[in-house]
């Protein structure tokens, strides 16, 4: 069942849930628990204590007042036998009575505390309604074991000292005591049986970033309900699957590379033995031309599958790309972060595409700059250059395969229009990303992305 609110009621109830619902399963499916818990728990003990603990506090006040009113009747009726009543109040109310006149009840009446509402309130209103016309105060003694009540009237003051278990039971702690026990042994068991079934979802997400990383977890096993088990099945058949088609393919490439290089080889020794001329170094051109085609369109199918993922110190692979080019006529400056700079991934594939990118700078600029920094658990390569750049509306174009800026295919302005493919290909199959932008320097800025 969906209801169908205004967009503004959607909006705000969508904040809500961003800004108070927590984010990880955990902590919600324990909100799920907990909350119920709680409620129920408020609950129980308001029905508990407005129920039967008050009732039965209501109903020994009264008791304990009945009893009072009683005591103070036959001490007006028959004031000379004092002793005997109190005598009898001791034995069979098990309250201890004592009288005093109007010249000496004022040295009693400020030595004591008073009681908390929630112990002598039941009893404050049964004795309002047993002793309307006198005044009435209600102590507890200093170790609060002790309940003293005073009546004050006109011929003198009544003290009745009795135990505070006649008015108040410790019952409601108990039963607070055993609620929250129980809630607590039903919360530590829903935590530790949510940490079992979340953990086994955390570790399938785990594997499957580090499998588009280009990481093979082979020691994971499926663990936890039977749907996470299900999930976990399901992603390693088909993680079995790529890798088979990539390994057929990769193998197939072989083949073709074989079967394509042996003619061009062949070609070229038909060229060698033709007389010198134009028509000769055209035709070495297209061969040369045809081998540089022929290894682009090879790695940018086959990529860098069969190798392993290892850390990478992307310092020293940056400045190992660098020192390819000192010798050319560009200026090149190159900043680094000497706090973190090694990531998970594979060496090659990352070094084959920073080569791509640095190398376009080097060949339509004479200023590059090259920075590595790490921040935010990321860690970002920048590579800027004060060459032509790239149109703002090209720069997603460059990214296809096969895509040149320059209709000619001449080698000597540029390749086959696959260095910029194979670099962001490499760069998402470690889960980053690579972005084309506006450098300083007036030319084109590479920012890459990678997680640490």
């Amino acid at each position: 069942m969906h209801l169908n609110l205004s967009p503004k009621v959607e909006e705000k109830l969508r904040y809500l849930r961003l800004k108070f619902l927590p984010r990880t399963l955990f902590f919600r499916t324990m909100l799920l628990i907990f909350v119920p818990l709680i409620v129920v728990q408020i609950v129980s003990v308001v029905m508990f204590f407005d129920g039967s603990w008050s009732r039965m506090g209501r109903r020994l006040s009264e008791s304990l007042a009945s009893d009072m009113l009683f005591v103070t009747k036959l001490a007006e009726t028959a004031p000379d036998k004092m002793d005997e009543i109190q005598k009898m109040s001791s034995e069979i109310f098990d309250i201890e009575t004592e009288y005093y006149d109007n010249d000496e009840k004022y040295q009693v009446m400020n030595k004591l505390h008073r009681g908390s509402p929630l112990v002598v309130g039941y009893l404050e209103n049964s004795l309002k309604t047993a002793f309307p016309e006198d005044k009435r105060e209600i102590y507890l003694s200093k170790n609060d074991d002790k309940l003293i009540v005073l009546i004050d009237n006109k011929d003198g003051l009544f003290k009745f000292v009795t135990s505070k278990k006649k008015i108040f039971s410790s019952s409601i702690f108990m039963f607070v005591i055993w609620m929250a026990g129980t809630s607590l042994l039903l919360f530590i068991v829903a935590v530790l049986f949510l940490r079992i079934q979340v953990r086994s979802i955390a570790e399938l997400a785990q594997v499957a970033e580090d499998f588009g990383k280009g990481i093979d977890n082979k020691s994971f096993k499926p663990y936890g309900s039977s749907e996470v088990r299900r999930a976990a099945i399901a992603f390693i058949k088909m993680k079995e699957r790529i890798q088979r088609q990539i390994s057929e393919r990769t193998q197939m490439l072989a083949g073709v590379s074989h079967d394509l290089r042996t003619p061009l080889t062949r070609m070229k020794l038909q060229t060698s033995m033709m007389p010198d001329g134009q028509d000769k170094k055209d035709f070495l051109s297209d061969i040369d031309e045809m081998e540089k085609m022929l290894d682009g369109y090879l790695s940018f199918v086959s990529g860098e599958g069969g190798e392993k993922s290892s850390f990478v110190d992307m310092n020293e692979l940056i400045l190992s790309v660098i020192n390819k080019f000192r010798n050319t006529k560009a200026l090149i400056r190159y900043s680094t972060n000497d706090e973190v700079s090694a990531i998970q991934g594979r060496e090659q594939a990352l070094k084959r595409a920073l080569s791509n990118i640095i190398s376009n700078a080097f060949r339509y600029g004479k200023t590059i700059a090259v920075k590595l920094e790490s921040y935010d658990k990321n860690l970002s390569v920048s590579v800027e250059d004060d060459g032509p750049g790239i149109p703002a509306d090209k720069r997603e174009d460059v990214f296809k395969a096969f895509y040149r800026l320059e209709n000619s295919r001449n080698k000597e302005t540029g390749g086959v229009g696959l260095g910029l493919s194979i670099a962001k290909d490499i760069i998402s199959s470690h889960g980053g990303t690579i972005e084309l932008g506006d450098s300083e320097l007036g030319g084109l800025k590479v920012l890459i992305t990678i997680p640490l």
